[in-house]
């Protein structure tokens, strides 16, 4: 079992940022992949960004260019670094854990970006 502890959402106001981490403990196995996905309301979960244990990163289009991911592997903690902030970002944001061994969802954070 991997346990999964979110932090770091809240609201702001659009071209504002915000940094959300998630720190993973229990059963953790390398490689891994950690990752955000959100969910906005009325909205299906869609990933947001991801990085292996070994640093390759994937990112959605829409935030390309305005959010980092970076995790700290002795730390077993996954970080979003998100600037440029747009009213279409607001949704939950959900950490995830995967490798060979399952995959495990944080419980989620809301960020609120106001125009």
């Amino acid at each position: 079992q991997v346990q999964l502890v979110e932090s770091g959402g809240g609201a702001v106001q659009a071209g504002g940022s915000l940094r959300l981490s998630c720190a993973a403990s229990g059963s953790i196995f390398s490689p891994n992949t950690m990752g955000w996905y959100r969910q906005g309301s009325g909205k299906q979960r869609e990933l947001v960004a991801t990085i292996t244990s070994g640093g390759f990163t994937n990112y959605a289009d829409s935030v390309k260019g305005r959010f980092t991911i970076s995790r700290d592997n002795a730390k077993n903690t996954v970080y979003l670094q998100m600037n440029s902030l747009r009213p279409e970002d607001t949704a939950v944001y959900y950490c995830r854990h995967s490798s060979a061994f399952g995959l495990y969802w944080g419980q989620g954070t809301q960020v609120t970006v106001s125009s």
